[in-house]
């Protein structure tokens, strides 16, 4: 019995080290960045972060600080568990390589850098927006290892903003860009690979 609760502890840990290395990477990652000629201004960037940031909240915090929101919806068995596990290990895995595959182009908030390049190579070339695919998708299992009505509303809540930021980039990189975004457009979709570009 106390195996059991040992191996069921350690895979409660699975999920929040993998944000927690997602997270190390990421800092560690934005000191090496092209200079920025462009950039969102506060509110824009504000309107974009501060939905995320209530995303993160709910889905770090304790049920019991959240009071109704903390509402389970149902049990998570091993075997849900186990889903949710490997949506975010994939989720997060996307986004990395991404990151790394944009390179000094890269940007935590909405950016044109000096001398952008396009790039349409690696995951940009299955979608035009892989890091939010994959912060979506380590955010729903996530969510789903939780269960609870706070999970809801953290997808809620970050679908919002990935779909605003999403907008945003969409007009600069086609002004960026002109007619070869275009083309991008027209060939890659922008968040679900292997379905009609959008």
């Amino acid at each position: 019995m106390a195996e059991t609760e040992t191996t069921h502890a350690l895979f409660a840990l699975f999920i929040p080290v993998c944000w927690l290395i997602w997270a190390t990477i990421w800092f560690v990652a934005a000191r090496s960045v092209k200079k920025t000629t462009r950039r969102e201004d506060d509110i824009s960037r504000l309107t974009n972060s501060a939905p995320l940031f209530i995303a993160g909240v709910l889905l770090a915090f304790p049920r019991q600080w959240l009071g109704i929101l903390g509402a389970g919806l149902h049990l998570v068995g091993f075997a849900t568990y186990i889903l949710a596990a490997v949506l975010v290990a994939v989720g997060l895995g996307l986004a990395i390589w991404a990151r790394y595959h944009l390179g000094r182009n890269w940007s935590g908030v909405i950016t044109v850098k000096e001398d952008h390049t396009l790039v349409r190579t690696g995951p940009y070339a299955l979608v035009r927006h892989p890091i939010y695919t994959g912060l979506l998708v380590a955010i729903v299992g996530s969510a789903i290892a939780r269960a609870d009505l706070a999970a809801l509303v953290a997808i809620a809540c970050a679908s919002f903003s990935i779909i605003r930021r999403v907008d945003i980039e969409e007009r600069w990189m086609s002004e960026t860009f002109g007619e070869a975004y275009a083309r991008y457009r027209l060939e890659t979709p922008a968040l679900v690979p292997f379905t009609r570009s959008s």
